[in-house]
């Protein structure tokens, strides 16, 4: 399907004028479009710079958004070692606890039998006192 003369002009046009929009701003462009027909050479090259446009800041969205994500993705990495560090010391300390709730139980029984050896002490003592008396 060739192109006639007067299409490929169109398309020159339409190309040039894409070019001089290149450096106007976003309101002139709109402007511009509206105050043409759809389908005038201005109003597509007003479209066509605006969808460049528009497909530039999507690419810079997307590699933004990619950005964010891997940091995103090594930060969960990282929070996930944390957890695991963490369980693993909670899991030590617990460990610690109970060795030393049951040394503080032998701790408690050798206390009792101290006592009660002092007590039986006393009294054998008192009772070895009041048999010479």
């Amino acid at each position: 399907m060739a192109l006639s003369t007067a299409d490929l002009k169109a398309v020159e046009t339409v190309q040039a004028l894409v070019q001089l929009l290149r450096s106007r701003s976003y309101e002139e462009i709109r402007q511009r479009m509206y105050d043409n027909p759809p389908g005038s050479a201005w109003w597509i090259a007003c479209k066509t710079e605006l969808d460049i446009r528009n497909g530039e800041q999507m690419a810079a969205a997307l590699s933004a958004t990619s950005r964010v994500l891997e940091r995103l993705r090594v930060s969960t990495e990282h929070f996930e070692q944390l957890a695991d560090t963490l369980y693993h010391t909670t899991s030590e300390i617990s460990e610690q606890l109970k060795t030393t709730m049951d040394s503080a139980r032998r701790l408690e029984i050798a206390v009792y039998v101290a006592i009660g050896i002092t007590v039986v002490q006393l009294f054998n003592l008192m009772f070895e006192v009041f048999r010479k008396r």
